[in-house]
């Protein structure tokens, strides 16, 4: 997996330095700007994974830097820091788009963590949706082939890589109705709008099953 591209922003050398050689021992790439109008001209030529941020910084200050460039790179993460951060400035700058905020003065391990944590937890969702999809689909495959038993294994896999999906439960659900196990898919399909009350297939599924109707699902 490449190395996370870093740029720090902050309008003291001293400041910029240590950030560097803390996260550096962690063998990211790190960059740095000197103000926010530095950093939004390195964002045009560099990908960057995070941008930690000083909060007061003459000419562009890091809030403005922060709404500038999440409204260009949609997709970069963008811890705040500063030693005039308030409550305030933390609740405003996470809905502005800010993944976390850390304020003066701090430890290198306390930015490391913040820093490996807002990482990680990325890659940790990425490699969550790639073993979900691999078994949703696998089960998909197992179904329209008959194979009840392999679809059953592989919808099982993908709940327990994310539960938080309305569609593995009605998949699941639709697999033990067509077994017979009616009351087994109500649960499922109940669960399924438990979690997401707007998901109209579990709707419909659960309609279908809980009236008199012996029309079976079909996948």
């Amino acid at each position: 997996m490449p190395k996370a591209k870093i740029l720090v922003v902050d309008d003291e050398k001293n400041i910029r330095r240590t950030v560097t050689m803390a996260l550096e021992s962690l063998d990211y790439f790190v960059h740095t700007a000197f103000d926010g109008k530095d950093a939004m001209l390195q964002l045009t030529g560099e990908q960057y994974d995070l941008i930690i941020t000083d909060l007061k910084m003459p000419g562009m200050n890091g809030m403005q830097l922060l709404q500038q460039a999440i409204a260009k790179y949609p997709s970069i993460k963008i811890v705040l820091i500063s030693a005039h951060g308030t409550v305030d400035n933390a609740v405003e700058a996470m809905k502005l788009g800010a993944v976390d905020f850390l304020q003066k003065p701090f430890t290198p391990k306390e930015l490391r963590n913040i820093v490996y944590n807002v990482l990680e937890r990325e890659t940790v969702s990425e490699k969550q949706e790639s073993e979900f999809e691999r078994s949703f689909e696998l089960a998909k495959h197992y179904a329209s082939k008959r194979e009840f038993d392999r679809a059953t294994a592989s919808i099982k896999q993908a709940i327990g890589s994310d539960p938080s999906r309305p569609e593995a439960f009605n998949f699941f659900g639709k697999l033990q109705e067509t077994l017979g196990e009616t009351q087994e898919a109500i649960k499922n399909y109940r669960v399924a709008i438990d979690l997401d009350p707007t998901y109209q297939p579990a709707k419909d599924n659960l309609d279908r099953a809980t009236s008199s109707s012996t029309t079976r699902p079909s996948f």
